[in-house]
């Protein structure tokens, strides 16, 4: 017997947010992401970090750029952490929860994250988990879900702004792979 098919919803065309949309801090990341259609920028995004990663050796796994900095492994964890909790904001933001969400501190999760356990390929796959998790479920968002705001961390912020903070913080990591630890670990 054949299975059915999967009818994925029609996407959706999702305006970039707006100025108040998100707080001002955020700006540094929205404005990386380069045009409109979010959801194929971030499976574009997933895609690029893998080909970025793949085929690397642990020495580049545990290379920091600095002393005091994250290695890559401990990078990549923080992108993994960082995005699981952008998207919940988005979840409950989009379900119309109006309870504050609160803040985290990222280098508490990465000092408490065993990330230096792990191998560098079971975080690429780890990566790549989230991200599919964060694309199915902002796929699957009706207009006024995606337009729904609540307060994180103290601020407002929409779900098309949480949904463009996730890919802008991706880009800023990768920019920062690509120029401090990929190029200065291969000369």
């Amino acid at each position: 017997m054949l299975e059915p098919a999967v009818v994925s919803p029609p996407a959706l065309a999702v305006a970039r947010p707006q100025r108040g949309e998100y707080a001002p801090y955020y700006e540094r990341y929205i404005s990386l992401v380069p045009g409109e259609d979010i959801l194929n920028t971030l499976d574009q995004q997933r895609r690029q970090t893998m080909m970025l990663l793949s085929g690397r050796d642990e020495a580049d796994g545990d290379f920091r750029y600095a002393p005091g900095k994250w290695t890559a492994k401990e990078l990549l964890g923080h992108l993994c952490d960082s995005e699981r909790i952008f998207a919940y904001r988005a979840l409950r933001i989009s379900r119309a929860d109006a309870t504050p969400l609160a803040g985290f501190e990222q280098d508490d999760y990465v000092i408490n994250g065993p990330f230096a356990n792990r191998s560098l390929a079971d975080l690429v796959e780890e990566f790549i988990a989230v991200r599919r998790a964060t694309i199915s479920l902002l796929r699957n968002l009706d207009e006024a879900a995606w337009m729904r705001r609540g307060t994180a961390n103290k601020n407002e912020v929409s779900v098309r702004g949480l949904a463009y903070i996730i890919a802008g913080h991706e880009l800023h990591h990768r920019q920062i792979l690509e120029e401090k630890y990929f190029s200065a670990s291969q000369s």
